[in-house]
């Protein structure tokens, strides 16, 4: 296998598997998992951080992660709206989300990325080919607001569905009590 063509053979697999796990997660039924949802909150935050600390070397950059940030977190409110609580004859607690968002954010994710692929690649080989000073690769803002959507949403919804987890709670409790 050429030098070039390993990590492509590596990604392809990886991303491909990170796709399918987003697709399974965004249909039917999923458990309330409090920890799980605390913990992707928490990554979600230190990656935004993140992509936020190296826009600041470009304000461009960042004005997509923000703006991206600021619209994942309004349509992360439309879908709390969307989804529905409801509780298993096994007693335990779970939530349907709307697919078309997840679907929409997950079909956009990989067409940015599909993208930048196949911009970046050229690029790759225009360097390999020894062909003087390869362009300038980089993130764009464009990809940023995709990545500032995602987080923006995933934050957003997390949280309003742990919050309305309690709620539901709540509400299970008080309808058991006379």
């Amino acid at each position: 296998m050429t030098p070039n063509l390993a990590p492509v053979a590596i990604m392809v697999p990886v991303l491909g598997f990170a796709v399918w796990r987003r697709v399974r997660s965004q249909f039917g039924r999923q458990p309330i998992r409090r920890g799980r949802m605390i913990a992707r909150i928490a990554v979600f935050a230190v990656i935004g951080v993140l992509a936020a600390l190296g826009g600041l070397l470009n304000p461009r950059l960042l004005e997509g992660l923000a703006g991206g940030a600021v619209l994942g977190a309004m349509l992360g409110m439309f879908g709390l709206r969307l989804t529905r609580f409801e509780r298993s004859p096994d007693g335990s607690d779970g939530y349907i989300p709307n697919p078309w968002i997840g679907g929409l954010l997950t079909a956009l994710l990989v067409a940015r990325l599909a993208w930048r692929f196949l911009v970046v690649m050229p690029q790759m080989e225009h360097l390999q080919a020894g062909a003087g000073a390869p362009p300038p690769i980089g993130n764009s803002p464009l990809t940023l607001l995709v990545f500032g959507l995602l987080i923006g949403y995933y934050i957003t919804y997390f949280s309003g569905l742990l919050v309305h987890h309690r709620r539901f709670e709540q509400a299970q409790t008080a309808a058991r009590t006379p």
